[in-house]
Formats: C-alpha cells, structure tokens, sequence
C-alpha cells in the first residue's frame, strides 16, 4: 500500500499557511526534503514523524494514513444519513450531521462542502422554510468561510470547482455580484473539461460507458438551459411554447418510452409550460398540462426506494429513492397544489372546472 504522508503534509502545510521552506526551517531539514515528501517521492525519517504529528496536532496515524480506512467508513455514515435527510428536504438535519461529521473530521472536505451545501440551502427561499431570509443572513459568512478555505487547501479538483460556484452564487445571492463573477470567471470553460477531451484516451471498453455518461451530462445541461429560457421569460410567451415543446421533444430523443423513472422535473416542468398557456388564455392546453403534471407528481410521490432504466443512448440507469435532493419537507403533490398553482398566471382560470378537477386530482 502506498502511503500517503507526502499529500498529507502538503494539505497540512497549505492549511497553517506556511510555506516548505518554513516547514523544513522548523523541522531543521532541507526545503528540497519537504518537496521531495509532498512530491510523493521519498518519506520522511522515522525519527521525524513524532515531530511532524506534533506540530499539526495530529496522531502518527493519521500522518500515515493508517487510519485512513476508519474515516472512510465513518463519513460515510455520515453521508448515508445526510442523503436520507436531503432526499426529505429536511435541511436542519443536514446541517446537524454535517456538523457532527466536521467536528470529528475536521480536515474532512466531503463533509465541509455538504455543510457549506446544507447552509446555503437554509436561506433559499424556493423551499418551504419559514425564516429562510434570516438564515441567509445568519449563515452568508460562514458560508463564504467554507468555500474560502475548499477553494484554497482541497486536494478534489471537483469538490473545489463545485465549492468555487456555489460560493460564487452565494455572493451573487447577497448583492455582490461582482465579486461571484470574479469567482465564476476563474472556472474553466466548456470546451476545455475532460469529458469533451479524454475520449481519444479510453481504452475500447471504456469508451461506451464514457460516452453515454457524455450524452447524460450533455443532455442535462441542454434541458436546464431550456428551462432558464422558459423559467426567465426571455423570449416571447408564444415562441417560449416552441421552447417548451422542443424541450419533451429532446426528452423523448434522449430517453426510450419506456425508460423513464418518476422525476420531480417532470411535474414541474408542465407546471411552467402551463403558465405560459394561461397567460395567452388558452385555458384547454393549460389544463391538460396542468393534469400531466399531477400525474407525475403523483408517481415521483409513490415512487419505489430504487429502480434500474435502459435506454439506447443511456444504457442502464440505476436510481435511489435518496438520490433527490431538496430544501422542501413536501410531497411534491403538496407543493404543486399549494406553491405551483398559487402563481398568479393562473388567477384568470382559477374558478374553473378544469382547474378545480385539478386541484382535487392533487389532494390526498
């Protein structure tokens, strides 16, 4: 087994603030020891690890890594209940076992950034938190703090670029937008991430794994750009029903008829696409999206714990009744009936027939 003491001098080091040649005055060896350490290409003396662990407060084990297998196990406990605490929109408990996690993992940046996650998802007002704005407020600097410190000691790549545009969005959230654009700018761009790359790289077997996982994320990030254009009203109500339309039209493209596993999207989708009918008064089409969107909100409710989907572009889909995430305790019945079709785009057809068939389809 490889040890991994060098990896964990250099997140040490970068999290006191020192740089090697500080490292290695206190320690009274070369600054060319302390680079070849943290290069991975030589340890350090035996004599020596008493007095590393010392001066970052850590065990020998946890120098070494021994106990490496222990905390793996023990996070992930923590983000087994995590998720099942997320996947119930039930926010104050991610927030309590993020906390648990951190203070017995402290230098643990899978659990720092599901905290980070869970406060930012406190002050959303999307969900059905009370005092949403006050926990904006309350926790914008802790926030910043945790995404301050991923963004400048975490070994992830990924945990650090997702820590980097949440922090960012929380900036832009507060009022300052310019220092969230100054954040947004330092990511790299599409065309230069691995997965539009490394293809070129895969071995045989693994270049049709790689690929529809490339059509999945692909096809995500096209149907939440569709839905921004739709959510945002950035075009004309009747070239957005062209929008919406295109949109299921790409979600028939991408997945088979019958590989399609109960979504939240879904429900929320014909929701929007519904507004937008009721603001050209075309009550008929809003009404039979409205009773599409029931109906998945209905099953995305009674969904089972998991499920496994194929189709030919996506190969085999395998989900988990935690796999949603969400800062709302409801059903998604309730909130389509209480929050969704409380938008005043509906008050024109609200005492209707249709619409109150709607409403009744929706209640328990």
């Amino acid at each position: 087994m490889k040890l991994q003491i060098g990896e964990t001098i250099k997140c040490l080091r970068r999290e006191k603030g020192i740089t090697q040649e500080e490292l290695a005055e206190v320690l009274s060896v070369s600054c060319q020891s302390v680079s070849r350490w943290e290069l991975g290409t030589c340890y350090p003396d035996i004599e020596l690890l008493p007095e590393i662990s010392n001066f970052f407060a850590i065990t020998v084990d946890k120098l070494i890594g021994a106990d490496n297998a222990i905390e793996k196990n023990k996070v992930g406990e923590y983000l087994n209940r995590y998720q099942e605490a997320i996947s119930q929109g039930n926010i104050a408990l991610c927030i309590q076992i993020a906390r648990e996690g951190v203070k017995e993992f402290p230098n643990n940046y899978t659990l720092l950034n599901k905290l980070m996650y869970a406060l930012f998802l406190a002050g959303d007002e999307d969900g059905n938190i009370p005092d949403w704005k006050e926990k904006m407020q309350k926790y914008d600097a802790e926030i910043t703090a945790l995404g301050e410190r991923i963004m400048k000691y975490c070994p992830e790549q990924n945990i650090r670029l997702e820590a980097a545009s949440r922090l960012a969005f929380n900036h832009c959230e507060m009022g300052r937008k310019k220092q969230g654009r100054a954040i947004y700018e330092t990511l790299p761009p599409q065309q230069f991430c691995r997965e539009s790359h490394i293809w070129w790289a895969l071995d045989d077997d693994e270049k049709l794994p790689f690929t529809r996982d490339f059509i999945r994320k692909s096809y995500e990030n096209l149907r939440a750009g569709l839905y921004n254009m739709v959510f945002g009203r950035l075009l004309p109500d009747k070239e957005l029903i062209s929008v919406c339309e295109k949109t299921l039209a790409l979600d028939a493209l991408i997945r088979d008829k019958d590989a399609v596993h109960p979504r939240h999207y879904l429900a929320q989708f014909r929701c929007l696409f519904a507004r937008i009918y009721a603001r050209l008064g075309q009550t008929d089409e809003a009404m039979e999206q409205l009773r599409i969107a029931a109906n998945h909100a209905a099953a995305f409710d009674s969904r089972p714990e998991e499920g496994t989907t194929y189709s030919l572009l996506l190969g085999e889909t395998n989900w988990k009744h935690t796999d949603f995430e969400s800062d709302d305790s409801r059903s998604c019945r309730d909130i389509m009936l209480h929050k969704w079709l409380a938008h005043s785009d509906f008050d024109a057809v609200r005492d209707s027939a249709a619409f109150q068939q709607i409403i009744h389809m929706l209640k328990p």
